[in-house]
């Protein structure tokens, strides 16, 4: 069996959720006030068994792990304007008119955009932590996550890849792969349809 062909049969990896982002820091300390006071985050415990400065911070289902630079030279420059197509994490919001009138009482500066699809309006608020990482606040729930099979734009092609073509007619193929994702992908809104009901 070839390359190609082991890497279709693979199955995906047994992950879960995402469990933390982690940046490089030229102050922890004012991280650390930042995701607090700014984004709501609580400080939790960290190994003791770590040899470099640090810190843990959990909210929303998700950690955010900071860690100490040893020199400026590992950082990049702070931008000084707020990109949103940069680089970003993003959190879900239900009221981003609020969010805006926060930022301004804490003199943060931000950019705002808005999505629109098919009738459907995102609100999207842009502004950088003390070391320039971006973060995204919108209401990006208003949009359902749609498998692009399910999409009506138009009908997706068969994966042909000159490779796979010489390939045995046996392989198992792209597409096999793309509708089991579909399908644990609508298990999983089910799923979660159904917790939030409960």
């Amino acid at each position: 069996m070839g390359f190609i062909e082991e890497e279709l049969l693979m199955p995906s990896l047994p992950l879960l959720s995402l469990n933390h982002v982690s940046f490089l820091c030229k102050s922890v300390v004012e991280s650390v006030k930042f995701y607090q006071e700014v984004l709501g985050f609580i400080l939790i415990r960290r190994p003791s068994s770590f040899n470099f400065v640090g810190a843990w911070l959990f909210n929303y289902g998700i950690g955010i792990h900071l860690l100490q630079s040893n020199s400026l030279n590992d950082l990049k420059e702070k931008p000084s304007v707020i990109n949103p197509k940069d680089n970003h994490i993003s959190f879900q919001c239900t009221d981003i008119e609020l969010v805006k009138r926060k930022l301004e009482e804490m003199g943060m500066e931000y950019v705002t955009a808005v999505v629109e699809e098919g009738g459907i309006i995102v609100d999207q608020l842009f502004f950088h932590d003390p070391d320039g990482y971006m973060i995204e606040i919108c209401n990006c729930d208003n949009l359902p996550v749609l498998p692009i099979s399910s999409c009506p734009l138009k009908r997706t092609q068969p994966y042909k890849d000159p490779i796979q073509r010489k390939a045995s007619s046996s392989l198992i193929s792209k597409d096999h792969y793309a509708a089991k994702m579909e399908m644990q992908m609508m298990e999983n809104l089910v799923t979660n349809m159904i917790n939030i009901a409960i």
